[in-house]
């Protein structure tokens, strides 16, 4: 008997459950690919899984239904896998601890993968069943999403016949998403070269703060670590003379970061100092992020003195500037659709290693030549630091499409289960759908899924009450035949 077992539907929460216990982070596929392409041979069903795992299943229509349109069925089976500090389990090699907590689903000490494990449960389940009615299902599932869409990008859909997609790696019960941003990857590497240097350590923390997802949640302006670690390096490195010997902080690129840990020298002298002025401005930032943040804090701890390999003060004031300088956060906010976020980017991932302080960035944009132009700010400042960038995961955007018989007939069947007219809503975040619609002709999409808070963090929660209504909505809209 598994954890979520009582849950209904039981089908779906069956297989989210076996999901979970199998480890898929992102580059981390393959055994969650087997178990669906080892799903498939057992019942019997038509399935490529190609070299990068991606994994489509293709299940024919029941009878009576022949003649309707094809639907594909489409997630990602990745998921942003990070977890608390004090969590010791190996999220590579482990399977999570599913829990149950009024009517949230969650993962205890980690981030649950809801995104995306939820689109995966309710395309197995349908796939599972044979007393639902349904056209062709064309079930694609793609690997590493959440680092770049690569699966989607290096997927063959060449043997689909459909060219309606739902897309179920959304998040929030009754909004149907049409359009999204496009995105890429920034990676900055800045040289700073290091030698042996005698002083004290002194141990920094900034931590607390929410994070977030850096599409859907860039908005609220919360904290971003490694930018709030920049402020205080710089504003340091402006009073005492201070070296850099090590920093880390971020999981993803696409992940508000909640903390950033960092390892700096000073003369011996001066560590009291230099924890002083720390505490100064934990106090300035705390009262700055106010209500968005409340639990932010920023620790200082004197260490030992000794030698240790580390930055000159100089080329540390030149960080602590290089990385004040970079742009973050929300860019511009769209003129057509009040309250959308345009254009934005996200410093996920900073670390200092072999000579070189590199930060990572997602970019983000629903008007192409805004993302060009951002990519080339970063570029610059970059550059002008004396460092470079390489851009990789560019990812179109996808288009509103005015014509959609599909979003028609969801809608319309919305209304008819609900008494109420769903939300039809572009966003920030990015989809694959894009990608794929340059592989389908003529694509027909509208994306939609359960209500999840907290994704890509620990504090990540399904609503099962949700996953049900969502299930109910799901078996209706494919047993409903279009109108003549």
């Amino acid at each position: 008997m598994g954890v979520l077992s009582d849950l209904e539907p039981k089908k779906v929460f069956y297989f989210f459950e076996e999901i979970t216990r199998i480890p898929h982070g992102s580059g981390n596929v393959g055994q969650i690919s087997d178990y669906l392409a080892d799903f498939a041979k057992k019942r019997g069903l038509f399935c490529i899984q190609d070299k990068l795992k991606n994994i489509i299943i293709v299940k024919e229509a029941t009878s009576g239904y022949e003649g309707e349109p094809a639907v594909i069925l489409q997630g990602h089976m990745d998921m942003v896998a990070v977890k608390k500090p004090d969590c010791d389990m190996d999220m590579k090699t482990q399977g999570l601890q599913v829990a149950v907590r009024g009517d949230e689903v969650y993962a205890e000490g980690t981030s649950l993968g809801g995104d995306d494990g939820i689109a995966v449960a309710y395309a197995l389940a349908l796939l599972d069943s044979d007393s639902l009615s349904h056209p062709r299902l064309e079930v694609v599932i793609t690997v590493d999403e959440e680092v770049g869409m690569d699966g989607a990008r290096g997927i063959d859909l060449s043997m689909l016949t459909g060219n309606r997609m739902i897309n179920l790696d959304s998040e929030e019960e009754g909004i149907f998403l049409t359009s999204c941003a496009g995105g890429a990857r920034v990676h900055c590497r800045l040289p700073l070269d290091s030698r042996e240097r005698q002083g004290r350590a002194v141990e920094v923390t900034l931590g607390g703060l929410l994070g977030g997802h850096s599409g859907g949640e860039i908005h609220k302006e919360r904290g971003n670590s490694n930018c709030l670690f920049g402020r205080v390096l710089y504003r340091l490195a402006q009073k005492l003379p201070v070296s850099l010997c090590q920093v880390k902080g971020g999981l993803a690129d696409n992940a508000i970061p909640r903390e950033t840990k960092a390892l700096l020298v000073t003369e011996a002298e001066a560590a009291g100092e230099l924890c002083a002025v720390i505490k100064e401005l934990g106090e300035e930032i705390r009262a700055e992020l106010g209500s968005k943040d409340p639990d932010f804090y920023i620790e200082a701890k004197e260490g030992k003195e000794g030698s240790f390999s580390c930055v000159s003060p100089e080329l540390t004031k030149a960080a602590g500037a290089f990385l004040c300088a970079l742009p973050g956060g929300v860019q511009a906010m769209s003129a057509d659709m009040p309250g959308l976020v345009e254009t934005s980017l996200n410093l996920g991932i900073l670390k200092y290693e072999e000579g070189n302080l590199l930060a990572e960035f997602s970019v983000r944009s629903s008007v192409e030549s805004a993302k060009r132009a951002l990519i080339d700010r970063v570029g610059a400042v970059t550059g002008l630091a004396g460092g470079a960038i390489e851009v990789s995961g560019d990812y179109p955007g996808w288009k509103f499409r005015k014509d959609s018989p599909l979003r028609d007939k969801m809608v319309r069947l919305y209304e008819e289960m609900y008494g109420a007219a769903p939300k039809v809503e572009a966003i920030h975040a990015g989809l694959e759908c894009g990608i794929l619609g340059s592989k389908i002709g003529n694509l027909d999409c509208v994306s939609m899924g359960p209500d999840m808070k907290a994704i890509h963090t620990t504090e990540e929660t399904l609503s099962i009450s949700s996953v049900k209504r969502v299930w109910e909505y799901l078996v209706r809209l494919l047993a409903k035949k279009d109108e003549a």
